[in-house]
């Protein structure tokens, strides 16, 4: 496992961290494969976590605060999200601060998290969504700082809206936060645009998400995917967004190497772009954990391929579905 620097906070973090929403809430998921992926993760040098307080209500977190428990020995970053107020995900622009993140629901919630992970502190603290224009009212700066150095958490994150990479520039250049979550794949190329460069200039760590673009990147979707009753890929992938992620993943398949993976693909791409500190892939197995990992002693993808990948950009803008 090889580490970067997760923008100012100076941390260094593995570049392929763990993202626990899947453990949280998903159909399939079982707490007993959960603890022995997280566990193996640890083993093979992960030590960047994030989860959310929407992962179930907690149940992600306190998954979270058992494994650093198990593992004093080691450093583990601990990485959460505060829900919204309206428990609306995605955010909207109508939406207002005090619709999502008032101050005493801010408290409220990052309370909880901490009684969710039985610890005294949580590394990074993220807000589930995110407004640009919710810079405007200092109201949620004010509460932040004020729990932060009463030691409630030590770094301050957003995480971005799928395909409104620009919705959080404005906040990156205020010098406030110190990470922004972004979708960052093969397909979703558009935050080297604007807000990579505005990350680097101002010392702010990338997050990079769903790195499989929720599966099409795996290579395993086809037009007769379908999902257990309450799953919420079956509200997002309506068949006009599964046909055409079908359709992209075909492509893709066509410039693939030879003995290696869609999904290796698809974190090896992640790696070769410098700006970004960690990716966080959804593991529940163990063998998925020793698969996605593997990538970072791999290493980059060489150019020639690096530079074929680049055309296969696919722009999205936010529709009714696209959560």
């Amino acid at each position: 496992m090889k580490y970067r620097k997760l923008g100012r906070t100076n941390w260094d973090v593995s570049e392929i961290g763990y993202g626990m929403w899947g453990m949280g809430g998903w159909t399939g998921s079982d707490d007993n494969e959960s603890v022995a992926s997280l566990q193996r993760a640890v083993d093979l040098g992960c030590n960047f976590f994030d989860t959310a307080w929407g992962y179930g209500a907690g149940k992600s977190e306190s998954l979270l605060g058992d494994l650093v428990r198990n593992n004093k020995d080691k450093k583990i970053y601990t990485a959460t999200k505060i829900p919204p107020k309206n428990f609306k995900w995605p955010g909207k622009k109508e939406y207002t601060l005090d619709d999502c993140y008032p101050p005493d629901h801010i408290e409220k919630y990052v309370e909880k998290s901490l009684e969710n992970f039985k610890l005294d502190s949580i590394d990074l603290m993220q807000f589930h969504t995110w407004e640009d224009t919710w810079l405007e009212d200092d109201r949620w700066i004010v509460k932040m700082m004020d729990l932060k150095s009463q030691g409630y958490f030590h770094s301050i994150g957003i995480s971005l809206n799928r395909w409104e990479p620009w919705n959080g520039i404005k906040t990156v250049k205020s010098g406030i936060v110190d990470t922004v979550q972004v979708i960052y794949n093969i397909f979703d190329q558009n935050p080297e645009d604007e807000l990579f460069p505005a990350c680097r200039e101002n010392k702010v760590g990338i997050i990079a998400r769903v790195p499989f673009d929720e599966g099409s990147l795996t290579g395993t979707l086809t037009m007769d995917s379908k999902w257990p009753d309450g799953d919420w890929r079956n509200t997002y992938f309506v068949p006009e967004n599964l046909k055409s992620s079908v359709e992209h993943a075909d492509a893709l398949k066509q410039v693939l190497p030879e003995g290696m993976t869609m999904p290796e693909m698809a974190l090896r791409f992640i790696l070769g772009e410098p700006a970004v500190s960690t990716l966080i892939p959804g593991m529940r197995k163990t063998s998925h954990v020793e698969m996605n990992l593997a990538a970072s002693d791999a290493g980059p993808l060489n150019k020639r391929l690096m530079k074929e990948l680049k055309k296969h950009r696919w722009d999205r803008q936010p529709t009714r579905w696209s959560q």
